[in-house]
């Protein structure tokens, strides 16, 4: 795997990598991360994977990243109930 692209965002770590005949999107933020798998014959290229990455696109990345941030906050919380 090797990385082909860092995007620059001023909330997310973006970064793209290549592996076999595959795209793979890394969003990150804090302690947490989506991955996006793209096969290459799916797009035109590294442009077209990038073009994805909208306002439209990152805006609901956001809104998941707060669900994981409350999910995991939410097991974090019953873990400690259970060891009391």
């Amino acid at each position: 795997m090797r990385v082909v692209k860092d995007i620059p965002h001023p909330q997310f770590k973006i970064t793209i990598f290549e592996i076999n005949d595959k795209y793979l999107t890394k969003i990150e933020i804090g302690q947490f991360e989506q991955v996006y798998k793209i096969k290459k014959m799916d797009v035109l290229g590294l442009d077209e994977v990038e073009n994805m990455l909208d306002e439209a696109f990152l805006k609901g990345a956001m809104e998941r990243f707060l669900t994981m941030r409350t999910d995991f906050g939410e097991a974090f919380k019953r873990k400690n109930t259970i060891n009391e």
